[in-house]
């Protein structure tokens, strides 16, 4: 009897012709998460398999991994009555239960016992050889038998993945990644979807702290564990802050700052060529996530802008930041450069026309590209700076 890890596949399986791009992808996400780890991987298009020494390290990492449906802990032995049942009475003395069922699922179709059949057969073995009961509807213990042509696998216990496409199956984009609740969750979710991230900070020191700084990079590397290789930009953002601040009406420095960061993340898309920009923004949550803010704001681009969270309210995205480990991080009160100025009324329905006549007081183009050419670029994967990777 040979213990080892079943992945299921799950929503990967509905892709058909596609499915061996899928599965290959995961494949090697697996592979890069399992770095430094002993192990042997086998999979076909219904099924991979994991042996190792170390099975209960490994299943750790992969309840991070995007693709999964669910990691089983599992017994293979050869496919016929006599090992299958003596297999499960050893195993099931081990597990603590009063009621229990069998379901067998025969895929291997030479297998001359139905499945019905075969579970009233080890049904029958279970209970000659442990105090139990059956109980069909509501057991202690579902009893689960796989026969495959590689043979026939036993579990008990089913850890749900965390489903989702493999990272990268859908190219990659920049997340605009703030100190907030909502980005963090924004770049979870676009992960799930399989949009590989590379993460846009903006900086704004002596205004922004240092503190501030390493609290975004400590959110992109919680994040960082269901993909493996982030990167975060960090654009220095204070001259241009500054500039919108001395020729901009206070009610209107939001928008003129957010237009501005747009035009900034669409120069490094199209530099570091990425397919999207995504962000926490949030339908209605603050001025300039109206309607119309994001409509006058997004006029600045052609890159498409994509809003995982836009139709989600506090409670949901707050949810989601506490089950993936970024609430109590994005909740420190470092200010980012969004809100150490922020407006006692900013506007909420800006008008595009004066807009643009604000951003003609001053020569922004310049200072954009000031931005943009010295960015620090952070590799999560190696935990450093990575002087080599310029725009």
């Amino acid at each position: 009897m040979k213990k080892l890890l079943l992945i299921k596949y799950g929503e990967l399986t509905t892709k058909k012709g596609n499915r061996k791009t899928f599965i290959k992808l995961l494949v090697k996400n697996i592979q890069s998460i399992l770095m430094g780890e002993e192990y042997q991987i086998h999979y076909d298009r219904v099924r991979m398999y994991i042996e190792s020494e170390s099975l209960e390290a490994i299943e750790e990492k992969l309840v991070h991994v995007f693709g999964i449906h669910s990691i089983v802990e599992c017994y293979q032995v050869h496919t016929n009555m006599e090992e299958i049942s003596s297999s499960l009475v050893e195993l099931l003395k081990k597990v603590p239960f009063q009621t229990f069922k069998v379901e067998t699922k025969r895929a291997d179709k030479s297998f001359p016992i139905e499945n019905l059949e075969c579970s009233r057969q080890l049904g029958g073995v279970i209970l000659k050889n442990i105090p139990c009961k059956v109980d069909v509807h509501h057991p202690d213990l579902t009893v689960k038998v796989e026969i495959r042509r590689e043979g026939t696998f036993l579990y008990v216990r089913e850890i749900p993945g965390i489903g989702g496409y493999p990272v990268g199956i859908q190219g990659k984009g920049l997340l605009m990644l703030s100190g907030g609740i909502d980005s963090p969750v924004a770049g979870y979710l676009s992960l799930k979807r399989g949009v590989d991230l590379e993460c846009l900070y903006f900086e704004s020191p002596p205004h922004t702290s240092l503190e501030a700084k390493n609290k975004v990079v400590k959110l992109a590397s919680i994040i960082n564990a269901y993909s493996g290789n982030l990167k975060v930009l960090v654009v220095p953002f204070t001259k241009l802050q500054e500039a919108i601040y001395k020729n901009v009406p206070e009610s209107y420095v939001i928008t003129i700052m957010r237009r501005m960061m747009y035009r900034i993340a669409t120069e490094v898309v199209k530099r570091r060529k990425l397919k999207i920009i995504l962000n926490g923004e949030s339908i209605g949550q603050v001025a300039s996530q109206t309607l119309d803010s994001m409509r006058v704001i997004n006029s600045v681009t052609t890159i498409p802008v994509i809003r995982p969270v836009a139709c989600m309210d506090k409670l949901e995205i707050i949810e989601i930041s506490k089950k993936i480990g970024t609430y109590e991080t994005s909740i420190l009160p470092y200010e980012d450069c969004c809100t150490i100025f922020l407006p006692k009324h900013p506007v909420i329905n800006p008008e595009l026309e004066k807009c643009i006549e604000y951003e003609s007081r001053f020569d922004y183009e310049t200072l954009l590209e000031e931005c943009v050419s010295n960015i620090e670029v952070i590799s999560l994967k190696e935990q450093k700076k990575d002087e080599d990777d310029l725009l």
